[in-house]
């Protein structure tokens, strides 16, 4: 459950942001580690839908949770 302030119980603002920016170095090592050049034209097709896919739930997921309202 969230507190009135956006924040889960149990976790601060320093734990939430250290989170955030492990994500992020996660993000940039892969990002770096497979070049556009090693795909061919079917891998990168399918790693688009996938990662629209991905960021559309993301979206749903973040407005859900900061209009504090259950899961569909």
């Amino acid at each position: 459950m969230a507190a009135a302030n956006n924040v889960p119980v149990g976790l601060d603002k320093d734990q939430i942001f250290g989170m955030a920016e492990k994500e992020m170095e996660y993000r940039v090592e892969l990002f770096n580690k497979y070049k556009e050049s090693e795909l061919n034209m079917g891998e990168n097709s399918c790693i688009d839908r996938c990662v629209s896919k991905y960021w559309q739930v993301t979206n749903l997921v973040g407005q859900l949770l900061g209009a504090g309202r259950p899961p569909v």
